[in-house]
């Protein structure tokens, strides 16, 4: 999921960057004066924990590898404003730091991982809920489903973004269906992974699940 740099043109690169930068903009000023240092302490630890779990790779064919990502997570836990965030950092902290996606498409990974994951998670999780009412097995069906269709969809876009750049050698025929079907088989562990995280915080109410729900409900009001 982490484009490196070459594989965009640079119109693509530009257009990621324009989104991702601009909705980054409007969640800060959704966020702006409204967080605690509580808050921001616990999405820091959330990122530190999905930076750890995505150094965890599943070879697959072709010398690339799949891994968790978390941004269904992050925006189950922490909104739709403040969950793209702690994506965004850890991904940028990958970029600047390990060199893991590159600068030039850092744009492209922050909109595919952190936001497009996120957004879709987050309203897939708040749909089943909101329908089958705040249960232990409504929060777990909502999670799973939510991390499977945000990754699925995420590689998709990215799929979408490589093969429209005339610089890579595929087109959209062939990096579409690989990117979306790959991760749609990843997105089953993803989507486990989401559910059980999401259970055990709530089961045990965490601190950290404490945090994110005033996150969240200060940021709606």
């Amino acid at each position: 999921m982490h484009i490196p740099d070459g594989y965009l043109d640079p119109y693509w690169c530009a257009a990621t960057y324009a989104v991702s930068v601009a909705y980054l903009a409007a969640a800060w000023r959704r966020l702006r004066g409204r967080l605690t240092r509580e808050q921001v302490t616990a999405a820091a630890v959330l990122a530190a924990g999905i930076f750890v779990a995505q150094m965890l790779n599943w070879p697959i064919p072709g010398g690339t590898s799949l891994h968790f990502v978390g941004g269904a997570l992050a925006a189950i836990l922490f909104g739709p404003w403040l969950g793209p965030y702690v994506l965004a950092l850890v991904v940028t902290t990958q970029a600047l730091v390990f060199h893991d996606g590159g600068i030039t498409t850092l744009g492209a990974n922050i909109l595919n991982m952190a936001i497009i994951d996120g957004l879709v998670g987050y309203a897939v999780y708040r749909a089943t809920v909101r329908a089958l009412g705040a249960t232990r097995g409504a929060r777990l069906l909502g999670a799973f489903l939510g991390g499977w269709l945000g990754i699925t969809l995420a590689g998709a876009m990215a799929g979408v973004e490589i093969g429209l750049s005339p610089s890579f050698p595929y087109g959209v025929k062939i990096t579409v269906p690989v990117m979306a079907g790959w991760h749609a088989l990843l997105g089953i562990i993803e989507g486990v992974i989401t559910a059980l995280v999401v259970d055990y915080l709530y089961q045990h109410r965490s601190p950290l699940v404490e945090a994110a729900e005033r996150a969240t409900l200060t940021v709606k009001a």
